[in-house]
């Protein structure tokens, strides 16, 4: 459906975002994975490692993502449905256009949660394969522990899923959102120079936060896919 491709886009914009938004944090972390579980071992076995980490983290996200749409939608059910869709595809829709300009700056930033989860990014990185599990399950696991890193981003793009209207909704927000994260972020963890300038460029985030208003606004136009069932894009 129209408003499933606009939830996944929206998703996806979101991940993009979030990318460039911590850039530096997430990169170190993938990086110091990627060595830990493959230390000494060839390049394929490093990028090997480096995915086995995205899956969990990504994993992490789309079933957080498909709860908390199954939440939002059970909220949904216990009022009138016309006036909670409303509600609810306006509430998402402003949630999705101040998190796009968050993003480009021209709203306070979601940075603020980033702070709390430093100590633990630094424990994340300094971490190695010892103790649990090594090679790709252990890089697997340790992605899992890192989709639970509070970040304002994560956050914000959860928030969406929530509203997005059910389990599948909310799962294919995250999952764009999932994927969204995963050039940036992985080019800075191979060292690759024009990921990081990419990150700190202004440009760039006032045109995907700018990109990912305009997906909030575009969403309003998606008319009801279903009375009784909320789709949401």
């Amino acid at each position: 459906m129209a408003s499933d491709g606009l939830t996944f886009l929206s998703g996806l914009l979101l991940g993009l975002a979030s990318s460039l938004h911590c850039a530096a944090m997430c990169g170190a972390i993938a990086a110091s994975l990627m060595f830990a579980f493959s230390n000494g071992e060839s390049a394929g076995k490093r990028i090997g490692a480096l995915l086995a980490a995205h899956a969990g983290r990504v994993l992490m996200y789309v079933g957080a993502g498909a709860a908390l749409g199954a939440f939002g939608s059970v909220i949904y059910g216990a009022f009138d449905h016309a006036n909670a869709h409303l509600f609810m595809r306006w509430a998402a829709a402003v949630a999705l256009g101040w998190i796009g300009l968050s993003v480009a700056e021209l709203t306070p930033s979601l940075a603020v949660v980033d702070r709390i989860a430093v100590p633990i990014a630094s424990a994340l990185r300094s971490s190695g394969p010892a103790s649990v599990a090594s090679g790709r399950a252990g890089a697997f696991a340790s992605g899992v522990v890192w989709g639970l890193l509070p970040c304002g981003m994560v956050y914000g793009a959860l928030f969406y899923a929530m509203l997005s209207g059910g389990a599948l909704q909310g799962a294919t927000a995250m999952t764009g959102f999932g994927l969204g994260t995963l050039p940036s972020v992985t080019g800075v963890a191979l060292g690759v120079a024009s990921f990081r300038r990419l990150a700190r460029g202004a440009k760039a985030r006032l045109a995907f936060g700018l990109g990912i208003v305009a997906l909030a606004a575009a969403s309003l136009a998606v008319p009801a896919m279903s009375s009784t069932v909320f789709c949401f894009g």
